[in-house]
């Protein structure tokens, strides 16, 4: 069992992070997703602009934190692949020497892809994948006058990294060297999706961004690092994904969980389940928004969930949030993602307790490592209040805790009964077994695992929204119910 976490929005610093993990969340967590911690955190995309990947921010400590947290824990740290910030000391040499700086092809130009003059240029651009709206290039001044076309897939603040370069391959290998430096034994590719470009394509996920994948992997590998990929899209191409590397994200899991609980119907997720990768990590919700492109439809290819049922769940998570997660996602939100909405999952299931501990059941026995989110660990509300302040929709999933809430949040019914799931999840054997769904009618969802000696069922029945744990062992037989202890921590 993995936390994803800031370490200033739930403890300050890394010093106080490690403190949380020992101390608040004693026994829950084996490793932790340290969100990015490099210099600076407070940029323009929340850390996921390094001016310095290579260097910890010193809000948050240095690299002995980082050596000190992966001494108790396996650490994941991101390896931001596809950018950097339009501020670091290597594009600020770019800017005053232009094509005479040694960092020249670091960065990625609109015309090491396409020539200005192609007359079919603007219709092959227009095919290019983007997740915001717009072109994908910044027109920026370097060497005193000339302007330049670089990539900017995210922003015009991210400068995209010229992967196949000799310079780009430098420039990432050398992150991955500090970070073995510093004990960190996983890494998560952030955007790697965009990595490589081709004329005439979507420039998303082609077959050489596959090939790319797979030798950073084997690089991270030499040096002690396992790799999980980052990918929102369709389904197939998850499976697709997840066949060719180290482990993937299970990003259907998260929508597919709502319309479960919405609809009470767990038809969609049993076929999901059936096929999923088993190499995944699994997450109900994340410091990004909660995926709708990974169950959707894309162009002929058929989703887990029809269209109208993709409005159905989008609809719900508004109306459950009372407007909240319409306030923060697509044009209302100034960091516009196309396929997210922005809302803590614990509102988009309505605040309810029973829901959410349904969710997190779920989660906890379909295949694959689970991860659980910071604000989702203290069953967190959207803050709004952050949205205005920021500007920035994901802002509403991406609370600043003090340690009074964070107390208070552990003493919740809610909470407490999230924190027994996952000590009786990482407790059990049999997740180390073969997963299997049981033969069950359109209502009912029966999960187990089987190991040599030890077996786990979940048996979940959506109409009255119960739910049965059992966990057998030599050491004995526990069953579980969540709504009883629901009642026995209100009580």
């Amino acid at each position: 069992m993995q936390l994803i976490t800031y370490a200033d929005r739930l403890a300050g610093n890394l010093r106080g992070l490690k403190k949380r993990l020992d101390e608040d969340f004693e026994g829950l967590f084996d490793g932790v997703h340290v969100l990015p911690f490099f210099d600076p955190i407070d940029g323009a995309d929340a850390g996921f602009d390094p001016i310095d990947h290579t260097r910890v921010d010193p809000q948050l400590g240095d690299w002995s934190n980082i050596r000190d947290l992966a001494g108790n824990y396996s650490v994941m740290a991101d390896l931001i692949v596809n950018h950097v910030s339009a501020d670091s000391p290597q594009f600020e040499d770019v800017r005053q020497h232009g094509a005479r700086s040694k960092y020249w092809d670091l960065f990625l130009k609109k015309a090491d892809v396409y020539t200005d003059n192609d007359p079919g240029a603007k219709a092959r651009i227009d095919r290019i994948y983007r997740p915001r709206p717009g072109p994908p290039f910044t027109s920026i001044a370097i060497d005193g006058d000339s302007a330049v076309d670089f990539w900017t897939t995210f922003s015009p603040k991210q400068l995209d990294i010229n992967v196949e370069s000799p310079g780009g391959r430098a420039y990432l290998d050398s992150i991955l060297e500090r970070f073995a430096a510093a004990g960190v034994r996983e890494i998560r590719l952030d955007a790697a999706g965009y990595a490589i470009k081709r004329r005439d394509t979507s420039c998303f996920m082609l077959p050489e961004t596959f090939d790319f994948i797979a030798a950073l992997s084997q690089r991270a590998s030499a040096l002690g690092i396992e790799t999980l990929v980052e990918i929102h899209a369709h389904y197939e191409t998850q499976i697709a994904i997840a066949a060719s590397v180290g482990r993937v994200y299970d990003f259907a899991l998260p929508p597919l969980v709502l319309h479960t609980l919405y609809t009470r119907s767990a038809d969609a997720l049993k076929r999901w389940l059936a096929i999923s990768p088993r190499n995944c990590v699994t997450v109900l919700d994340t410091h990004d928004g909660i995926g709708i492109v990974d169950a959707a439809r894309e162009g002929k290819r058929s989703g887990l969930l029809s269209d109208g049922e993709i409005d159905d769940l989008v609809n719900t998570i508004h109306r459950k949030t009372g407007g909240g997660s319409l306030r923060a996602s697509g044009h209302a939100a100034t960091n516009l993602d196309v396929y997210q909405v922005n809302s803590t999952y614990y509102d988009a299931l309505g605040g309810d307790d029973r829901d959410y501990l349904l969710a997190r059941a779920i989660q906890f026995f379909a295949p694959g490592t689970p991860q659980v989110y910071y604000v989702g660990l203290l069953a967190g509300r959207n803050d709004l209040e952050l949205v205005e302040r920021t500007g920035v929709g994901r802002d509403i999933n991406r609370h600043y805790y003090t340690d009074d809430e964070v107390g208070a949040a552990l003493a919740t019914p809610v909470v407490d009964s999230l924190c027994r799931l996952i000590r009786l999840r990482t407790s059990s054997p049999a997740f180390d077994g073969a997963f299997a769904i049981g033969d069950a009618g359109g209502s009912r969802l029966l999960l187990s695992w089987h190991g040599d000696d030890a077996f786990a069922e979940l048996d979940v029945d959506l109409s009255d929204r119960t739910a049965a744990l059992r966990f057998d062992s030599p050491d004995g037989s526990r069953h579980y119910t969540i709504a009883d202890t629901l009642e026995e921590r209100r009580a």
